[in-house]
């Protein structure tokens, strides 16, 4: 899953072209001008693709959420929407300013990238929420159940080897529902150390 990876650079490239935005306020000379304006405009891409991304992963991690992680993903998937639209409104802008040489109108981008950067840290974070809030406990809540429903399997049954068979199962089934959920939420575990 892609989604992860990019939104990281969707975070972190908001704080880099505001940073470089005030250099240039603070400067003001045409070598700032043209590298904020860059920056914005890479800023615009990294946002469009980390939307476009999370717009690919949501279908595969929508099952494995809880009905208020559904409905916390779809707006999370509404936000980046809104902020892929954003951020090209501003790099738009900003690449014109410096062009024609508008103070003013790098000045409102360079606003707004600051707005832009505050509502991608907090889109960040309902980002991490849904994987680490809403996608984890429905896992141990599938978990729980299927082990529930061996239990019950397994009083039924008279012989020990059945029972052991129905637990036996469970288990495979248990390593089975975890891994999906693990790849559908892009969650890759460490492997074991070999011990030496």
């Amino acid at each position: 899953m892609l989604h992860p990876a990019t939104a990281h650079f969707a975070i972190a490239l908001p704080l880099v072209a505001a940073v470089l935005g005030v250099i240039y306020l603070v400067k003001r000379d045409d070598t700032m001008a043209k590298l904020s304006s860059f920056a914005i405009v890479i800023t615009a891409v990294a946002i469009g693709i980390a939307w476009y991304t999370g717009n690919q992963a949501g279908p595969k991690i929508f099952e494995f959420l809880s009905a208020e992680g559904k409905q916390e993903l779809l707006e999370h998937k509404q936000l980046g929407l809104y902020l892929a639209i954003a951020m090209a409104v501003i790099a738009v802008i900003k690449v014109v300013g410096c062009q024609m040489r508008k103070f003013v109108l790098e000045l409102i981008a360079i606003v707004a990238t600051f707005a832009i950067t505050a509502t991608v840290l907090i889109q960040g974070k309902h980002g991490g929420e849904l994987v680490y809030e809403h996608g984890q406990p429905f896992k141990a809540y599938l978990i729980n159940s299927t082990l529930k429903e061996a239990a019950e399997t397994a009083e039924e049954e008279d012989e020990c080897d059945a029972k052991v068979e129905t637990y036996e199962d469970a288990l495979d089934l248990v390593s089975e529902i975890n891994d999906n959920v693990d790849e559908a939420l892009g969650i890759h575990p460490k492997e074991e150390e070999e011990e030496e």
